[in-house]
């Protein structure tokens, strides 16, 4: 074959590929521009009405994308009811409580309804207190109502391997408790205080909303969890059931319109739009993989680890 001929062909197959890859481009920014649209708002509703679902899952922060996302759907004059969907372990305390607050501020604009799923505990209890009406289901793992201030002491550790940690501190109880020396019997008498204080809030809000004598019921002070039948019977929630339930609640006893169509209302996440996101989203929508899995949802994996102050939080124990 002449060098002529070679270069022909070599030509012809680098136009294929970049005919590919061009091809490639435009479909990729198509699915961008989709996903963009598709994420701005519900797809499909129009002015018509109907009810909103939230989705509450994962860990409990205090979220401002998902307070900024209750208060759009308080407003909306369109949404004639809302449906949280909780299936979390709980988070941190204030998370919870910020969400208590948002969600009794949308409740006093519309009906909204707890549907909890495998585990709604701690500060996802808290946001399910906050509603008018919970619906578990007869496995749901509910409860769990407690507080838990944990850090980590490694003073041992330091001695062993000749590191000694030098403060100054404007006074004992600064920075206490803390990783690098043992707590002092004042700084714990402090701590616990300070447990106890957000035990006897979370404990409040069980009392007032659920309209129980906490200390009738098993366990409850304790810190137990409870199943989602256990919990009926401590009128801990209202129903057994899932969402048909929620929807014959709200038409039968709020009188919401019937046969309204249930859509989902997610938060819009800052940066959520980025180039690289959306560039990543249209591979994985070309090509049926996951490309996006390892760079956005490390946070899944990680965030546990990043928890600081109060925590309402289960998880069962894991065994190694």
């Amino acid at each position: 074959m002449s060098l002529e001929t070679e270069s022909v062909l070599d030509r012809r197959n680098l136009r294929r590929r970049v005919g590919f890859w061009r091809g490639a481009a435009i479909a990729a920014a198509v699915v961008a521009a989709a996903t963009v649209a598709s994420q701005l708002l519900p797809s499909g509703i129009g002015d018509q009405k109907h009810i909103a679902r939230i989705t509450i899952d994962g860990l409990i922060t205090e979220d401002r994308d998902m307070l900024r996302l209750m208060k759009r759907v308080a407003e909306n004059k369109n949404i004639q009811a809302v449906v949280l969907s909780i299936n979390s372990g709980g988070g941190t305390t204030t998370g919870g409580e910020a969400l208590f607050e948002a969600i009794r501020a949308m409740a006093k604009e519309k009906p909204v309804v707890a549907q909890f799923g495998t585990v709604a505990a701690s500060a996802a209890y808290i946001a399910g207190l906050a509603t008018d009406h919970i619906v578990a289901r007869g496995n749901s793992i509910t409860g769990s109502v407690g507080v838990i201030f944990q850090w980590p002491e490694v003073s041992g550790l330091l001695d062993k391997v000749g590191v000694k940690v030098n403060e100054i501190k404007s006074g004992p109880l600064k920075a206490v408790p803390s990783m690098f020396e043992p707590i002092s019997p004042a700084g714990r008498v402090t701590t616990e205080a300070m447990v106890a204080e957000s035990q006897k809030w979370f404990l409040s809000l069980v009392t007032d909303r659920r309209k129980i004598v906490t200390a009738q019921v098993p366990g409850l002070e304790q810190g137990r969890i409870f199943s989602g039948r256990e919990a009926l019977t401590y009128k801990l929630v209202d129903a057994i059931g899932g969402e048909a339930e929620v929807v014959t609640y709200l038409e039968d006893v709020r009188k919401t319109p019937k046969k309204l169509r249930i859509v989902d209302w997610k938060p819009r996440r800052e940066g959520e739009f980025s180039w690289l996101r959306l560039s990543l989203s249209a591979v994985k929508g070309l090509f049926g993989g996951d490309a996006d899995a390892s760079l956005f949802n490390m946070d899944a994996r990680i965030s546990p680890l990043l928890l600081d102050g109060l925590v309402s939080v289960w998880h069962p124990a894991e065994k190694r």
